[in-house]
């Protein structure tokens, strides 16, 4: 099965971290794949309501495992966005925010690789796993790829990449 031309689901492993790392992946090459092809104004433009743009997306999606994973699970002191990144800046750039995405994607499956998905969360008050967090971002990511999908779509035209 496929999403589109070369984009082919994750086979199943039989271990479910690694399915899920696995999807994880398949679906942010998705939303990165969302903005191949645009221009930078293209990637900043929202045509709907709410503001939202295929950079912001992008941008955003890095800030969600930065505060999910590199912060709550691995409870490293790194900066984190209050907006969650979805406001893009003047010199935000689609190269510079998919190399963060990217950059912060390795960074964010080697800490779940080593992560005890029964172990809860530090400074939780609602009994979070890491195991849940993984899932939360399986989650999230298939949410916004979905919203990319249909941004792209009213941008130009283009589906189903």
């Amino acid at each position: 099965m496929t999403d589109a031309p070369g984009h082919t689901l994750p086979a199943p492993t039989g271990a479910v971290r690694q399915d899920l790392l696995d999807f994880l992946a398949f679906l942010r090459s998705a939303v990165v794949r969302k903005l191949e092809g645009l221009t930078e104004e293209q990637a900043r433009r929202s045509p709907v309501g709410s503001g939202t743009s295929l950079l912001g997306i992008v941008t955003h999606l890095a800030a969600v495992e930065v505060y999910w994973v590199h912060r709550r699970v691995a409870e490293l002191d790194v900066p984190v966005s209050a907006d969650r990144g979805l406001d893009v800046g003047p010199d935000d750039t689609v190269e510079g925010a998919v190399d963060r995405y990217r950059a912060v994607a390795a960074r964010t499956d080697a800490l779940l690789a080593a992560a005890d998905l029964e172990a809860p969360l530090g400074r939780s008050r609602r009994q979070r796993t890491v195991g849940w967090v993984l899932v939360h971002l399986v989650e999230e990511t298939a949410r916004h790829a979905g919203h990319a999908d249909i941004l792209r779509e009213l941008l130009d035209g283009a589906f189903g990449m």
